[in-house]
């Protein structure tokens, strides 16, 4: 497919998304492993390294600026330090607008990565998972409603953790029909009957199966959940089998490019942003999917949750797309 990446990611820079989801740290540590514990039979790790990065929703955001975008992003964190350290991690992001609202009821979502030999050995969650109070969500939708900047495209990345209730959704999608603003969600929760004019709904595959069924008639299935929810797009990322794309009943599978595979962490985040920009600047639905899944094949290739920049995208397009 003939795209020109250089011209197309110029046009990224006039676009607003405004990201809304649950917010949290990713944090690594890494060391080397040469013997097992004498107190039970598991490896112990020499921690030499250890550092952060935002995920979740926040992730989405440093997609959507290391592509030229810019970015509102409104999320809860916990009223600690945790909440604090997430925050700092935007300050040098000139085109991110973050509003963090601080609960003091609640802690800051932090998945614990240790790795050595780049294998993840564990993986160590903290979490609120209830969901937000009325006082709360009152606050997130006076943030949205005071953006002056007018808004291209909105984000909904649920990753489970309480922020996008039923009732937070339903009054997203009437604010985005209100301004006729298309949304793109990346979803977890059953709430698809929420979703009902969504100008695309992005699930992974497991998350598909899970909320309708494992069939034998993926195609079939895929049409009819879109057809039955009112979708414009739906988009399945399916892991090293790449993605399937469904656009007015009409199918495309589109494999995946990755060379070595070293961590898939954050690659659904990075084909979220990287669709939602190339959608708002008008690019047909088959070649933002096409870009994105290059984009996802990028951060695969590295360590830990990174996001994608212009220049990588570029870069590996010039393979793909000329």
């Amino acid at each position: 497919m003939k795209l020109n990446l250089k011209k197309i990611s110029k046009l990224f820079l006039k676009q607003h998304i405004l990201v809304i989801g649950d917010v949290m740290i990713d944090k690594y540590l890494e060391g080397d492993v040469s013997r097992i514990s004498p107190e039970a039979p598991v490896p112990v790790v020499e921690v030499n390294k250890e550092f952060c990065h935002a995920g979740g929703a926040a992730n989405v955001a440093k997609n959507i600026n290391g592509l030229g975008g810019m970015t509102t992003l409104v999320g809860v964190v916990g009223d600690d330090i945790e909440g604090n350290t997430l925050a700092k991690l935007f300050d040098e992001d000139t085109r991110i607008n973050q509003q963090f609202i601080y609960d003091k009821t609640r802690r800051t979502t932090i998945k614990t990565r240790i790795v050595s030999d780049h294998q993840q050995l564990i993986r160590l969650d903290y979490e609120d998972k209830n969901f937000i109070k009325e006082e709360i969500l009152n606050q997130i939708i006076k943030k949205i409603e005071q953006i002056s900047l007018p808004i291209n495209g909105i984000i909904i990345q649920d990753y489970d953790k309480g922020l996008l209730s039923k009732k937070l959704v339903s009054w997203i999608m009437v604010y985005a029909k209100k301004n006729d603003i298309p949304v793109y969600i990346d979803p977890k929760n059953n709430l698809y009957n929420c979703f009902s004019g969504a100008r695309l709904v992005k699930p992974n595959l497991n998350e598909f199966n899970y909320l309708f069924g494992d069939y034998n008639d993926f195609s079939k299935t895929s049409k009819k959940v879109m057809l039955d929810n009112n979708f414009q797009i739906l988009l399945v990322t399916k892991g090293n089998k790449g993605l399937s794309l469904f656009t007015d009943q009409k199918e495309l599978n589109i494999p995946a490019i990755i060379k070595q595979v070293h961590d898939v962490s954050g690659a659904g985040d990075t084909v979220i942003s990287t669709f939602a920009l190339c959608d708002c600047i008008n690019l047909l639905p088959k070649e933002s999917a096409y870009i994105a899944n290059i984009a996802a094949s990028i951060v695969c290739e590295k360590p830990g949750v990174v996001p994608i920049t212009k220049d990588l995208l570029i870069d590996k397009a010039l393979k793909y797309c000329e």
